[in-house]
C-alpha cells in the first residue's frame, strides 16, 4: 500500500451551520479522506480531497449485496484550544473486526488513524465549541466492483466525512423512553451483530416506526431466539442498575462491542461500584421494577455518550425509572466520561489521544 497521503484543499469552502441548529448528521464538513483497494494492489492512494458526491457503477457491488462496514467516533474541542479524540484505535480495531466478518480487506489502522488526524487538522474550524457539540466522524467501507455474481468483491473504497453534531437525542442528558421489541429480530448469534455494518440498521427500522408512534425515543432489543434476554438498544448498549449493583448484558455474539460501554465498565470498576456482564432477562428487568430494586437504567454510545431511560414499555406494562428522572449515576457517568472527553477533567484512563 502507498503510504503517501496526498492532500488537496478545497477552493470554495462552505458555510458553516448556526451552532444551535446543528442536529445529528446534517451537515458535512469541505474535505473528506478516500483510499481504495484492489486485490492486485492492496489499500492504494490515500487523498484528502475536497467534499464531494461519490459515483458508482449500477452494478457496483454494494447496491446488490450489502458489502459494507463503518465506524462513528467523535473529536471535541477543549477550552485551550486542543482537539482530543477518544480511544479512536478501539474505533479502528473494531472497524477491521467488522471487515473480518463482511469478508472485506483489513486496513492499516495506525496509518488511518494518522490521515484523520490529518484531516481534522485541515477542517479544524468545523469543530463547533457549544457545551455538548463536538465533530462526528464517520469511516466506513464499500465494495465498489462491477459484478453481479454473489461473492466478495475485488475492489473497495474507505472513505471518512466529518459532521459537527449536536446531541443525538432531542431530550439530550434527560431520560429517554425505551419501547421493547418482542416481533422482530435484531441479531443472532453466529450473525451480523457484533459487526457495525448498515443491513444491522435498517432491518431495525419497522420496529423504530412503532416504538415511534408510541411516543417512544429508541427499541430495546431482546435475543434473537427465545425473545427473553436483553440485548441492547438501536444506538446504544444498555446498563440496569439494580440493587447498587449495574448489570449489563455480556457479550454473547450478537452484540455491538461498545468502546463507551467497555470505558464505562472500567470507570465503574475504578470507582468501586459493582459491574457485572450477564445474561439479564425483560422479566428480571420487570420484576426489578416491580419490587423498586430497579434504581437506574442507561445506554452507551459514541452518538449520545450516556443517555438516561426513563420508561420502558414492555407488552402495555409501562415501567417509569426513577420517576422519569436523570439518575446521580448516570449523571456522575456523563459528567465524569464528557469531562475526559473535552479535557476539562483529567484523564487518568490514557483514553484520549491529541491530534497535532
Amino acid at each position: 500500500m502507498s503510504k503517501e497521503l496526498t492532500i488537496v484543499q478545497a477552493t470554495n469552502p462552505k458555510p458553516k451551520p448556526h451552532p444551535d441548529h446543528l442536529g445529528f448528521g446534517k451537515y458535512f464538513t469541505d474535505h473528506m479522506f478516500v483510499m481504495d483497494y484492489h486485490k492486485d494492489n492492496g489499500w492504494y492512494n490515500p487523498r484528502v480531497i475536497p467534499y464531494e458526491p461519490i459515483t458508482l457503477d449500477p452494478a457496483a457491488m454494494i447496491f446488490h449485496y450489502g458489502q459494507t462496514v463503518f465506524e462513528g467516533l467523535k473529536a471535541y474541542p477543549t477550552v485551550d484550544n486542543r482537539t482530543l479524540l477518544f480511544r479512536p484505535e478501539k474505533n479502528f480495531e473494531r472497524l477491521n473486526r467488522s471487515c473480518e466478518r463482511l469478508s472485506i480487506p483489513l486496513i492499516d489502522e495506525e496509518f488511518v488513524l494518522s490521515s484523520l488526524k490529518e484531516l481534522i487538522k485541515l477542517d479544524k474550524e468545523w469543530i463547533p465549541t457549544s457545551e455538548g457539540t463536538s465533530l462526528y466522524i464517520r469511516p466506513f467501507i464499500i465494495s465498489t466492483e462491477t459484478n453481479l455474481r454473489v461473492s466478495p468483491a475485488n475492489t473497495y473504497r474507505l472513505i471518512i466525512i466529518l459532521s459537527p453534531v449536536g446531541s443525538y437525542y432531542p431530550e439530550g442528558i434527560h431520560p429517554v423512553g425505551i419501547n421493547v421489541e418482542k416481533e422482530y429480530t435484531r441479531a443472532v448469534k453466529g450473525g451480523t451483530g457484533t459487526a457495525k455494518t448498515a443491513g444491522n440498521y435498517c432491518a431495525g427500522y419497522k420496529a423504530q416506526a412503532s416504538a415511534s408512534e408510541q411516543g417512544q425515543a429508541q427499541v430495546l432489543w431482546l435475543d434473537g431466539i427465545e425473545k427473553k434476554y436483553v440485548e441492547e438498544v438501536g444506538s446504544m448498549n444498555v446498563f440496569f442498575k439494580i440493587k447498587g449493583e449495574v448489570v449489563t448484558p455480556e457479550l454473547n455474539g450478537s452484540i455491538l462491542e461498545g468502546i463507551t460501554r467497555m470505558s464505562i465498565i472500567e470507570m465503574l470498576t475504578d470507582w468501586g461500584i459493582p459491574v457485572v456482564e450477564r445474561k439479564i432477562s425483560i422479566d428480571e428487568v420487570l420484576q426489578s421494577y416491580e419490587n423498586n430494586s430497579l434504581e437506574e437504567a442507561f445506554g452507551t454510545g459514541t452518538a449520545a455518550v450516556i443517555s438516561p431511560i426513563g420508561e420502558l414499555n414492555f407488552e402495555g406494562k409501562q415501567m417509569l425509572i426513577n420517576k422519569r428522572n436523570t439518575g446521580q449515576l448516570s449523571k456522575k457517568l456523563y459528567e465524569s466520561i464528557t469531562g475526559i472527553q473535552t479535557g476539562k477533567l483529567p484523564d487518568p484512563y490514557k483514553w484520549t489521544v491529541e491530534v497535532k
